[in-house]
């Protein structure tokens, strides 16, 4: 790197620093000594060693919060507090097994990045309660102090996927596991899976279903790295996060780190090369991965669909994978207020002959109405083989679908449609406030961002019906 472009980094990294909004807490700059790393796999070598690490982490927690108080009441971090979650029961930012009594097969989960194992919760029960044994796992560095993501490397998480893993196919010798991805879980899910193809001794899971996969994310987040290098000089400690903001949220930070950003490209990169050349060997050695279903939104601020589209789907082998692509609110009348409208990346995934995935868009009806239709054609053709309408609709005042909301239901009581009757409960849901611009502590993109997903019973069901086939066949 050039002495000049050096410069540039520094000054734009020095100006991003000023701008980091929030100061710095306790929980911003304490780091939990009880964190799994993948280093520590020879004194940690199984799920259960991983749980009993995680229950000394917790305990370890209570260094960084604050005593209650009515000023505190929607603060994470202060004890008893609305938005605590060590009162709230269970803490779902902790791993889980959901042990069924005669299991038709099991399921691991693997949330997204700043995220906890609520994310895919409802999942989990409904899973559970279909005859699954599934164990959600808390990544490391994530579901206790946003500090956690300053420290952690994706080959954290992956040595803990491992491990929860080998818990299963312990559990359950010879029955089929499976893998639920949200986010960054999907690129982990899709990375132990090439890590099990090339490995014999490896479970080779016999299905992936991927929401919102973080396939790609844009180039700048490559640059994050810099930041976060710099971050070690006097005065610059802010330059290790992107985003500082007021911790309310019981099971997501709302704060990032540059280093969450570097690791997420780091883990996207390695796991896209692998894929191409695993497509490029696939006609000499005949391996494959296992059957994938892709959830996504049609607009997405988070990761990129074309890197979705180029560097995973078109690289899996045809006719046995399908992606399930939720268009957005052509009923809205919002065309003029698009950015970027993606009807014409929805044209040309309709029309490509050569996508060998199946190909599912979820979209309105008609113009005029609101109603959904789910528009299905084959891998490899170019026509709508079938459509079938859909008893959902899109809600008044929604245009669209985003990242965080496609794994989360309607009913979500902490992220859904309708608050808890209660006003001493926390809600993040469907807020309607309105008022004067730099008042309130909750940022704006927080109000107008979606928090759940209003066709999840369709995502659940597509879902649901993908493990199942997928669990029929490996018996």
């Amino acid at each position: 790197m050039g002495f000049h472009r050096l410069i540039y980094i520094l000054a734009i990294a020095i100006l991003v620093a000023g701008c980091a909004g929030q100061p710095l807490e306790e929980w911003h700059k304490t780091r939990l000594k009880a964190e799994f790393q993948a280093g520590d796999l020879d004194t940690v070598s199984s799920f259960e060693g991983y749980q009993e690490l995680e229950k000394v982490l917790f305990e370890e927690l209570n260094e960084v919060y604050l005593p209650a108080s009515p000023e505190n009441h929607l603060l994470r971090y202060s004890h008893g507090s609305a938005a605590d979650p060590m009162v709230r029961e269970p803490n779902w930012n902790r791993s889980f097994v959901l042990a069924a009594e005669d299991p038709i097969g099991s399921v691991l989960l693997l949330h997204g990045m700043s995220d906890s194992p609520y994310s895919l919760r409802q999942m989990a029960i409904t899973l559970h309660e279909r005859g699954y044994t599934v164990l959600g796992l808390r990544m490391p560095g994530h579901g206790t102090a946003p500090s956690g993501m300053v420290y952690v490397h994706w080959r954290d998480m992956s040595a803990a996927t491992g491990l929860a893993m080998d818990y299963l196919e312990r559990k359950q010798p010879g029955k089929p596991i499976h893998i639920v991805g949200y986010s960054t879980g999907a690129t982990l899910a899709l990375d132990y899976a090439l890590n099990a193809l090339a490995e014999d001794s490896a479970s080779r899971p016999a299905s992936l279903v991927l929401i919102s996969p973080a396939i790609g994310i844009t180039a700048a987040a490559g640059m994050a790295k810099f930041a976060d290098w710099l971050s070690v000089l006097p005065g610059l400690k802010g330059l290790a996060w992107s985003q500082i903001e007021l911790e309310f949220d019981p099971y997501k930070y709302n704060s990032f780190t540059t280093n969450a950003a570097d690791l997420v490209y780091g883990v996207t990169r390695s796991v896209s090369k692998r894929i191409a050349n695993l497509s490029r060997a696939y006609a000499a050695s005949k391996q494959r991965l296992p059957p994938v279903l892709v959830f996504a939104s049609s607009i997405d601020a988070t990761v990129s669909n074309n890197a979705l589209v180029d560097k995973l789907l078109l690289h899996l082998d045809p006719g046995r994978h399908e992606l399930v692509l939720f268009d957005i609110n052509r009923s809205a009348g919002i065309d003029k207020l698009l950015i970027s409208d993606p009807a014409p990346t929805t044209a040309r995934l309709i029309a490509d002959t050569q996508l060998p995935v199946a190909l599912t868009l979820v979209t309105n009806g008609g113009e005029e109405g609101s109603h959904i239709m789910a528009y299905r054609k084959l891998a490899l053709e170019g026509e709508v083989d079938s459509l079938d309408e859909l008893d959902l609709a899109w809600p008044p005042g929604v245009f669209s679908l985003s990242h965080i909301a496609l794994p989360i239901p309607p009913d979500d009581p902490l992220y859904g449609v309708i608050p808890p009757e209660s006003d001493e409960d926390l809600f993040l849901g469907h807020m309607l406030i309105k008022g004067e611009r730099g008042v309130l502590k909750i940022p704006p993109a927080l109000l107008l961002r979606l928090r759940n997903n209003p066709f999840y019973p369709y995502l659940e069901e597509r879902a649901l019906g993908w493990i199942d086939e997928a669990n029929q066949a490996a018996h």
